[in-house]
């Protein structure tokens, strides 16, 4: 197992020098001037010459990259053009919001996932499959913007029943402690606090899992569906096994590798996801801030959050492949 991770993460590193020569390219493919581009047409000359001096552009592009990377692995990302921020520490203050975000609906979307898959193959072709599917296409097709206005006109102004925006009442001060609010507050031992972000969480959560939702479930259907037909379920069912230790201990189990790699990837589409609903529901988190800085070729910010998202997606399929040994004992690293 040690000799497969160390493995695989030098393989990783390719990846990784792929991925920053992509995110290194993004000033470069710009149209003209990336220094013009970046102040504006009415920047003046000087303006311009010092932006090109601070980021280097004036170097040969193999120097570039190699100071880029440089910074990188020192964990300077640089300083963002509008706000003269160091970005990295921006980046720290905002990925928790992000990571709760992503993590709430990546929760909401696996429990509520993976049983409506299992129904739905245990009972086939039936109203409940046919129903289930349909709500699963249709959590597929429907965009995250449009659904996120609907949650917030229908709970938020028609009803009142939740808040539409942010991820505390202005009212409420949390001193953070990881940066996740639910955390933070069941730390300090706020209540208040804690139901009131809460509260915030639903609507956006709800808007994040549905299109994660609707693939694990049709995933999990899929997968039971095509065990359910092997002999070794046939054999315990034959054993006198109640129908549940079947289904649950047998069938889903051994289904469940496909799942979690799907699980697993969704990780990384929410956080692409993210982008458009803290958009939305103007959740302070590393997607509104990467909206922001697009709309304001802040390339700094875009190059930082870029990487960060394609080294999670790295991670998080390190994970999904060492949690393979645990869901099936026949299956060996070495």
């Amino acid at each position: 197992m040690v000799r497969y991770i160390i493995r695989r993460l030098f393989e990783t590193i390719p990846v990784l020098i792929g991925v920053s020569i992509v995110v290194f390219s993004f000033v470069h493919l710009i149209p003209g001037d990336p220094a013009l581009v970046m102040l504006g047409e009415r920047a003046s000359e000087e303006n311009v010459a010092e932006l090109r001096e601070r980021l280097g552009l004036n170097e040969p592009l193999p120097v570039q990259y190699l100071v880029f990377v440089g910074n990188i692995l020192r964990g300077d990302l640089g300083r963002s053009i509008q706000g003269n921020k160091p970005v990295a520490g921006e980046l720290a203050r905002r990925f928790p919001a992000t990571m709760e975000l992503s993590f709430i609906s990546l929760f909401l979307a696996s429990i509520l996932g993976i049983p409506i898959g299992v129904i739905s193959a245990v009972k086939r072709n039936s109203l409940i499959d046919t129903a289930s599917m349909v709500g699963a296409l249709v959590g597929v097709s429907m965009p995250i913007f449009w659904l996120g206005l609907l949650l917030i006109f229908i709970f938020g102004v028609y009803l009142g029943w939740l808040p539409t925006g942010g991820r505390l009442d202005v009212t409420m001060d949390l001193e953070p402690i990881t940066g996740m609010y639910t955390i933070d507050s069941l730390l300090r031992g706020d209540w208040d606090a804690f139901g009131n972000a809460v509260k915030h969480l639903v609507l956006p959560s709800i808007a994040l899992s549905t299109i994660p939702l609707a693939i694990i479930a049709r995933i999990t259907r899929s997968a039971m569906l095509e065990v359910l037909h092997q002999d070794y379920i046939r054999t315990a069912r034959a054993k006198g096994l109640h129908e549940k230790a079947v289904i649950f201990r047998h069938a889903l189990r051994n289904a469940l590798l496909p799942v979690v790699t799907v699980i697993g990837l969704q990780m990384g589409t929410l956080l692409s996801g993210a982008v458009l609903t803290e958009t939305i529901f103007s959740w302070p988190g590393i997607g509104r801030w990467l909206f922001n800085s697009i709309q304001g070729r802040d390339y700094p910010i875009v190059q930082s959050v870029s990487l960060v998202i394609a080294l999670i997606f790295v991670l998080v399929n390190l994970l999904v492949d060492l949690s393979y040994a645990w869901l099936n004992p026949r299956i060996r690293y070495e």
